[in-house]
């Protein structure tokens, strides 16, 4: 019998609702209408991430992504910001190790002014020197903030142990020396190289029409080019550890130390994603953080927090542990969680356990896409993964088809607690 409730799955964005086009200057436009709203909300990405910094100047996608809202050839930072304020209207730029992520919101009425300025930033920001160094100021003082925090400090060594000499090894916020080193010509010629429509995905969703959309991204976006673009470059393989990694970073003055421990995971793309998924919700997720926050927190009163995630990318994935302790905790929680990953891979979870685990999955996937902005978040993954417009029609049934059995066996495959990464940061260990 099905855990999924026909009613609910009726109203799952799929292929019968959701316009894809692709643009003749390769930009794909995905929309979903949701006239019950009076709003529309956008979505996106281009392919100009981190992996394209130089080793010398990491951030500086980060940095140009930032700037991109301090001025264009038409409007200065404070006519920006004006006008999208006077419009209750926003648009926000980031940047990962892939991409430069955007997103926006506005009534619907509002949305030939939102891509309007969308395509502004993208296609002629100007990155004027002043609000270009205020922008440099806020940054290193996010980095110095960044690197006094015990668990962004364990986060990024985790990250340097398992992908050494790797895009998703380094900080996409770049370090204090680097981004001193960033010239205001450095982000035009990283927008004018690596700034283009091949590549880009935009999703809008709302009280809009199709038609409308794709009329007024033809108009902002349509005939943008950049011959200069470069091909998507090939992501490096990478090999688990040969043998665990044990590192602490001393930060005098903390209280509390932060753990990250763990291994590779699957990518997004894996077979062995769904029931890694579901594992991990098991193993650190459902209910008080799952098995480990049961054992860790609960049972042994070792940790403030202790939970799981499994973090998947289009070309690789960590499967980590995090737990904030007290530092005197720290060797007996490590230990407790290595046991407890030890009995994950030796006998099945079960099957009331996994039952659990599907209802709770089928349960808030109707709860994640109430919002325009879910709904938008959603469909921007379908295509980040290429999915299928169909995968949320699918999805119960890809949930539902995962056993104990196919849980352990992906277990087995991906956790070996021989090969783990165990950072921690904190007050310097005696």
């Amino acid at each position: 019998m099905s855990l999924a409730r026909p009613e609910i799955l009726q109203t799952l964005p799929g292929p019968e609702d959701i316009t894809r086009v692709e643009l003749p200057n390769g930009i794909v436009v995905l929309v979903r209408s949701n006239f019950e709203s009076a709003s529309v909300t956008l979505s996106g990405y281009l392919p100009a991430g981190g992996l394209f910094d130089p080793p010398e100047k990491l951030g500086l996608a980060h940095f140009t992504a930032l700037g991109l809202t301090r001025g264009t050839e038409r409007h200065h930072f404070q006519q920006i910001f004006n006008l999208l304020e006077s419009a209750g209207a926003s648009l926000g730029f980031g940047a990962s190790v892939y991409n430069i992520n955007f997103g926006g919101r506005a009534l619907a009425e509002d949305l030939p002014l939102l891509l309007s300025l969308l395509a502004e930033c993208l296609r002629i920001p100007r990155f004027p020197q002043k609000p270009i160094e205020r922008l440099r100021r806020q940054i290193l003082t996010g980095i110095a903030i960044r690197d006094q925090d015990p668990a962004d400090r364990a986060e990024m060594m985790f990250d340097e142990v398992l992908f050494p000499n790797h895009p998703f090894g380094k900080p996409t916020d770049g370090t204090r020396h680097t981004i001193a080193r960033i010239t205001r010509e450095d982000l035009l010629a990283f927008h004018r190289h690596y700034f283009g429509p091949r590549g880009m995905t935009l999703v809008i969703v709302g009280a809009v029409s199709a038609e409308q959309v794709l009329e007024e991204v033809q108009r902002t976006l349509g005939d943008w080019q950049n011959p200069l673009q470069p091909a998507f470059p090939e992501i490096p393989a990478v090999a688990p550890l040969a043998q665990s990694v044990r590192s602490h970073i001393a930060l005098p003055g903390k209280v509390q130390t932060e753990l990250v421990m763990g291994t590779l995971g699957p990518s997004r793309l894996s077979p062995d994603f769904m029931p890694a998924s579901l594992g991990n919700n098991i193993l650190g997720q459902f209910g008080l953080m799952g098995r480990i926050g049961n054992v860790v927190r609960e049972q042994e009163g070792l940790a403030y927090e202790a939970s799981t995630s499994l973090n998947a990318w289009k070309d690789a994935g960590t499967w980590e542990v995090t737990a904030g302790v007290n530092p005197a905790n720290l060797q007996r929680a490590i230990d407790l969680i290595l046991a407890e990953i030890r009995r994950f891979i030796a006998e099945p979870v079960s099957w009331e356990e996994l039952r659990d685990s599907q209802s709770h999955y089928l349960g808030r996937l109707p709860l994640s896409l109430e919002s325009n902005a879910g709904v938008a978040h959603a469909i921007l993954n379908l295509e980040r993964f290429q999915l299928g417009l169909d995968y949320y029609k699918r999805y119960p049934a890809l949930v539902e088809s995962v056993t104990p059995e196919q849980i352990l066996e992906v277990a087995r495959r991906w956790l070996d607690p021989e090969r783990f990464a165990i950072i921690s940061a904190g007050p310097p260990m005696e």
